[in-house]
């Protein structure tokens, strides 16, 4: 016997929509696998909107730096956009715009020669978005913090551990690093909810960075690979995977004798396949952006980054554009 079900308010993606956890009716099973599944190909596609952040390209991560040097970094970036998904589905005309902010503290030390870095990053956003689900108007709004990261990476090559007295004299030529980063489950999370900012799951990032000069002009390349552990408690007990994120970013620079640099800065990422309860979802993600990043040196220990990025190309995932500045500080050993 059909019984109706008391709808609850739930979001998939930016949208709301009506879904019952409880419901036992055989229809209601099937039109809530449909929601579901559509929530959880397009969770993976706005994951990286909550913080833009994590989806940028980052100029100058394995440039050297004098060790037993401490950084403060704070920023705000901007994004909106469109998210991309099967034009077959449910969900049409998503639109969203985020105001993201970031508290970053890094540390630079020796080992075994070359330099390193310690990066811990915390991250906190507010999102908002809007669509239609079989023709109705739905919205999401949501604010809060995200997951907190930390990156290790270490310069194996052509990155001497200097102090900032001898750092004076170093000129660069070929560098090759390497650097792990690993996103914790520390964000905001409610397993009633279907898009939160924290992923209640671990994240791991492998990369390889080199970074070569030629006088003022210096050229970079990153190639990277992301894992995901699975979300064991998705909307109330269900088990949410993903498929690694393949990545690659470059980078061409110009410093500047004042020490101003800009960098035009391009990433490519693909994979991400998502899958609810071992049921994959067609959400892969082949996605290209670019952006242009300007630093300004405010004095010995101040300095300013602007940037601006934009979508390329997009298969499925998030499409935006998205501006930025950040403030660092820095302090230490010769500072």
């Amino acid at each position: 016997m059909n019984r109706y079900c008391v709808g609850l308010q739930r979001a998939i993606g930016d949208a709301p929509v009506m879904v019952d956890r409880t419901c036992d009716a055989p229809e209601a099973h099937g039109a809530n696998r449909l929601l579901l599944c559509l929530a959880f190909g397009i969770i993976a596609a706005v994951s990286g909107v909550a913080n833009a952040k994590a989806q940028e390209a980052e100029p100058r991560s394995y440039t050297n730096t004098p060790v037993g040097l401490n950084f403060l970094i704070s920023g705000y970036v901007h994004s909106e956009g469109k998210i991309a998904f099967d034009p077959d589905s449910a969900i049409a005309d998503a639109k969203f715009h985020s105001d993201a902010g970031v508290l970053a503290y890094v540390r630079s030390f020796d080992v075994g020669g070359q330099s390193a870095k310690l990066d811990v990053i915390v991250p906190a956003s507010s999102f908002a978005a809007q669509g239609s689900l079989n023709g109705q108007p739905r919205e999401r709004e949501m604010s809060g913090f995200g997951d907190s990261r930390f990156r290790v990476s270490v310069n194996l090559f052509g990155a001497p551990a200097l102090s900032a007295k001898d750092f004076a004299s170093y000129r660069q030529d070929l560098i090759v690093g390497v650097s792990l980063q690993v996103s914790a489950p520390l964000g905001q999370y409610d397993d009633s909810k279907l898009l939160n900012l924290g992923s209640n799951r671990w994240s791991f990032k492998p990369e390889l960075g080199i970074s070569k000069a030629w006088g003022p002009w210096t050229f970079e390349v990153a190639p990277s690979v992301t894992f995901f552990g699975d979300n064991t408690d998705f909307f109330g007990g269900n088990t949410f995977s993903q498929s690694p994120i393949y990545a690659v970013q470059g980078h061409i620079l110009y410093t500047f004798q004042s020490g101003i640099w800009m960098a035009l800065d391009g990433i490519y990422f693909a994979g991400g396949r998502t899958a609810l309860n071992g049921a994959k979802s067609d959400n892969e993600q082949a996605n290209t952006r670019a952006g242009f990043t300007l630093a300004l040196p405010i004095d010995r220990q101040n300095s300013l980054k602007l940037s601006a990025s934009t979508g390329i190309t997009t298969r499925t995932g998030s499409e935006f554009s998205a501006v930025g500045i950040g403030w660092q500080y820095r302090w230490g050993d010769g500072y």
